[in-house]
């Protein structure tokens, strides 16, 4: 009865939660300048990975094989046909990536399982794996060791490859069972040590690059249709995984269960024209509001409905013939079931854009054209990394604030943030990384201030990593990997020390001491590089050891074996 209770009264709050938003004012930027202070006591800082970004031991242990591993073996599908086959070898080196982790002072990390590490054709009733168990196991008992508290991710796009197989992987509703068993066995096995559980990260990536573009595993090209598919079959998954920690495991092990949105900030390109507001909330619609209005408010945005559905002859699913829309829709008890199942709202949020409005032909079916809109960038914006990340630190604040208006002001767990580099020559002295996560932790923290509900923020990433169709060609990480030595060694960005400053500090306490951490951090680097620029003759050693000094000897004992036989044929 206590228990029933206690539901009624938290999806009352929800309930007032949502009623109290308000419109998000769009002709109110405020680009301010430097904000000195810092965050509320107990504000949570880590650093973040995933498992097939990281793990490598592809096929270690009774590990299944998953959709990446398939997709990345393909040729032509990621740059240089890299693999995540051994990638930073986390799975072999737990303990030295804690001690990073120590040594910079995280209050927590994240980090997700491998569904196909514990059972490797993701259904439980075929198999569970024990040593994938026992690797998480070790690597939570670690974590809490250490006084690091873990941030656990169910689903970093690393589907089993049977299910995918057999059923066709998120397109079929059947994934939703399956999601809630292999959960259900996580909360079983780990929970007791687990307070924060994230069901999927960045579903949007998962619908739109796996089943539309196909730039991602499983790489289908379902234009018009599989992300919107793969969409919904998410989204009713993740209900059901919060349902089922609500009702059997949460008065046991008082945790949390969320997911984790990522969205780029979509800007007005002019911001007194009604026709740009309209585009830019329809961008943030179909991106953060896609999943996120469901969670809260139980059904899809209207403005999405309209633009892929068939409520009048000039939209486009009615335009193109069909029966109904090809966004899926939610039965009332779905609607029921769905809505309130976020106890906090991770966000994954690295850059901006300028939107308008754009008119794309009914013919042109895609996720992209049914927005109406097209996506801009100002040459200005620095561009240090990846092609599509600008830095653009005020869109952070304008997005937090727009996920206060529109939600309800929930608990938000900022899940990924960062910046990456893409050059030929290695620099650990990273002055751009710096400058990013002062601008946008210093955004973070105006935000706060506006009074958002940020609990808690996760550098992305701690190490570099691969990254997905970019192979290891683009480098996230507060250390840089040296990929080419089978050790996988890591060596410390000069970002870490900066970052390391800003979490001891607890944000930004003055100028002063905020210029003196810059200084700091670059004179760190020079060792660092030093030691990363003796590696290659260490490897180039380590070479002449294991490959050059064998292949020497077997020659010599061949040349031997030879002129023994032509002496014997002399003599007989």
């Amino acid at each position: 009865m206590a228990h029933r209770l206690l539901r009624v009264c938290h999806v009352l709050v929800l309930a007032l939660c949502v009623s109290a938003t308000k419109d998000f004012d769009w002709t109110k930027n405020e680009m301010g300048s430097f904000y000195f202070g810092t965050f509320p006591t107990g504000f949570s800082w880590g650093a973040g990975s995933s498992a097939y970004q990281t793990e490598g031991a592809w096929d270690k242990d009774g590990k299944g094989m998953s959709i990446w591993d398939v997709f990345s073996h393909k040729k032509g599908k990621v740059y240089l046909n890299d693999t995540g086959d051994s990638s930073c070898d986390g799975y072999n080196k737990v303990k030295e990536d804690i001690s990073l982790m120590k040594d910079m002072k995280l209050n927590h990390y994240r980090f997700s399982i491998s569904w196909p590490r514990i059972l490797p054709t993701g259904i439980k009733s075929d198999q569970i794996n024990e040593k994938g168990l026992q690797y998480y196991d070790n690597l939570l008992r670690m974590l809490l060791e250490n006084q690091i508290t873990p941030i656990v991710t169910l689903y970093h796009w690393d589907l089993p490859q049977v299910l995918e197989e057999k059923y066709g992987g998120w397109q079929n509703s059947s994934m939703i069972n399956f999601f809630n068993d292999y959960a259900n066995l996580c909360f079983e096995r780990f929970g007791s040590r687990v307070k924060y559980w994230i069901t999927f990260n960045n579903p949007w990536s998962v619908a739109v690059e796996g089943y539309e573009t196909g730039e991602h595993a499983p790489g289908l090209k379902l234009r018009g249709t599989g992300a919107y598919k793969a969409a919904h079959n998410i989204i009713k998954a993740h209900a059901k995984v919060w349902h089922t920690y609500d009702t059997q495991w949460r008065n046991k092990q008082k945790g949390m269960v969320g997911i984790s949105l990522s969205a780029d900030w979509g800007e007005p390109v002019d911001i007194t024209n009604q026709r740009d507001i309209e585009a830019a909330d329809r961008y943030m619609q179909f991106y953060l509001g896609w999943f996120a209005t469901p969670l809260f408010n139980g059904d899809y945005p209207q403005v999405m409905k309209e633009y892929v559905g068939k409520f009048n002859s000039l939209l486009k699913s009615a335009q193109q013939g069909l029966g109904s829309s090809r966004l899926p829709t939610f039965n009332p008890q779905e609607k029921s079931y769905i809505k309130g199942t976020c106890d906090f709202l991770g966000i994954g949020h690295f850059t901006t854009r300028y939107i308008t409005q754009k008119n794309f032909p009914s013919s042109r079916e895609s996720y992209f054209t049914d927005r109406d809109l097209a996506e801009l960038v100002d040459p200005r914006w620095p561009d240090p990394g990846s092609e599509w990340l600008y830095s653009v630190p005020w869109g952070f604040r304008r997005l937090l604030n727009f996920v206060k208006t529109q939600y309800g002001n929930p608990m938000i767990y900022v899940t990924e943030n960062g910046v990456s580099e893409k050059m030929v020559c290695t620099d650990l002295c990273d002055e751009w990384r710096m400058q990013y996560f002062k601008d946008y932790i210093n955004e973070m923290l105006k935000a706060v201030n506006d009074g958002v509900n940020v609990k808690g923020y996760t550098a992305w990433s701690l190490l570099d990593k691969f990254e997905w169709d970019e192979g290891y060609s683009e480098r996230f990480g507060l250390y840089y990997v040296d990929f080419r030595n089978k050790n996988k060694p890591r060596y410390p960005k000069a970002s870490v020390q900066y970052y390391k400053r800003i979490i001891s500090s607890n944000g930004f306490p003055n100028q002063r001491e905020i210029e003196s951490w810059k200084r700091k951090a670059t004179e760190t680097c020079t060792s660092s590089n030093q030691l990363l620029a003796a590696d290659p003759l260490t490897s180039h050693m380590e070479m002449v050891t294991e490959i050059v000094v064998p292949t020497v000897c077997t020659l010599c004992i061949l040349i031997c074996a030879i002129f023994l036989m032509f002496l014997l044929k002399g003599r007989f």
